[in-house]
């Protein structure tokens, strides 16, 4: 074989190589469809329920601290934790021997939900958000600390849960200064309290 010949059969043989090694296509597919996966509702998710059928039933209802909504002919519902569609296939278990249309729609409207800053804040008050959020993240939205007088090291997280006050203490100036990446999650309705420095709990 000549030496142009071993240049050219050296080069298809890398050529094809790198042809089996182009797995993008498959890759960039995957973030699209766990984007597009449908999340779990939670408190403070607002719905609109409607029924084809029956008119009269149609609502539109906040998801309460529960996890329930409150619907005609049926009551207490069961809501935090499910899909749409799940809740969706629920209400027409339900309403089954209530309506003659086998047919509920629930869309779910909005998911922002509200948690409360208050303490050595800059403008303690009311943070919604339409997605996770940490505790210092909510801060953040809320102006940030008042780093004259806040004590970040003891950040008290008051939550209410199914009627009983639960307390976490934060260390959030470890979080700033990178040694504590831990974050810390908020749940609807939580209550995020900056102390001032001299206060002790």
């Amino acid at each position: 074989m000549t030496l142009a010949g071993l240049v050219v059969v050296t080069l298809l043989a890398f050529t094809g190589c790198t042809t089996e090694q182009m797995p993008e296509p498959a890759l960039q597919g995957t973030p699209e469809k766990t984007h597009t996966e449908v999340v779990s509702l939670r408190e403070g998710d607002i719905l609109k329920i409607s029924f084809p059928g029956s008119a009269s039933l149609d609502t539109t209802q906040q998801i309460r601290r529960d996890g329930k909504i409150t619907l005609q002919l049926v009551g207490d519902v069961e809501a935090a934790g499910l899909t749409p569609d799940e809740l969706q296939q629920q209400l027409v278990k339900l309403y089954s021997s209530q309506i003659t249309t086998k047919q509920i729609t629930v869309v779910l409207q909005s998911s922002a939900f509200p948690v409360f800053v208050t303490g050595a804040i800059i403008h303690p008050g009311k943070v919604l958000s339409d997605h996770p959020i940490t505790a210092l993240e909510a801060v953040m939205e809320a102006g940030g600390p008042d780093y004259a007088t806040s004590n970040l090291r003891a950040v008290k997280v008051i939550r209410n849960n199914k009627g009983v006050m639960e307390n976490y203490i934060l260390n959030l100036k470890a979080v700033l200064q990178g040694t504590e990446t831990k974050p810390f999650y908020l749940k609807p309705g939580d209550i995020v309290y900056v102390p001032e420095r001299f206060n002790v709990f």
